[in-house]
């Protein structure tokens, strides 16, 4: 009888576009089954100079993965965000390795916020809010709120109450968070 060790994941994503400024933040928490495996798991990278911010949600090693050939597309179409994530899309759907990958990235750049999915999807969040994760709908909730009743809020200050909230009510979430803003 083989042993599959359980697969490391669950956790929360949000990036909101708002008053011309671009804002992603994730929490740290890292699940094996339902255990905490790690709390302070770094899921935002900011990758071509400095330009892009990257946010990832799903299999920690899969995301690292997806991470890395995502910046060398950006650096292959000279920072173009959209042409980069549309070719890794393409890429994750079609090669049988990355095929296999379990996760979803948010990136963004100074004037875009996408979602990408290992289903070949490239999104463009509606009103300027993307979530992923275990723990996105309550914090892709709060955002619609915020930015609805507290239009007066940074996206950098809509993100982190974004994620207290998603953390306040999702056991895979947690306080710890990250959050960068372009």
């Amino acid at each position: 009888m083989s042993h599959v060790m359980p697969k490391i994941h669950a956790t929360t994503v949000i990036g909101i576009m708002h008053n011309g400024q671009i804002c992603i933040g994730a929490d740290g928490q890292a699940t094996m089954n339902n255990t905490i495996a790690k709390s302070n798991v770094k899921k935002i990278r900011r990758l071509h100079n400095n330009l892009v911010i990257a946010g990832f949600a799903g299999s920690t090693a899969d995301a690292f993965a997806l991470i890395e050939r995502f910046d060398q597309k950006l650096d292959q179409y000279k920072g173009q965000l959209k042409r980069a994530a549309i070719e890794l899309a393409k890429d994750w759907r079609t090669d049988r390795y990355l095929r296999r990958l379990e996760a979803m990235l948010i990136c963004a750049d100074k004037e875009e916020l996408l979602i990408i999915s290992g289903t070949g999807d490239v999104l463009e969040p509606d009103f300027g809010i993307a979530a992923i994760g275990s723990g996105s709908l309550y914090a892709q909730s709060a955002a619609y709120a915020l930015k609805r009743h507290a239009s007066h809020l940074t996206a950098e200050e809509m993100v982190r109450e974004s994620l207290t909230i998603a953390a306040d009510t999702c056991v895979f979430t947690n306080h710890n968070f990250m959050i960068e803003t372009i």
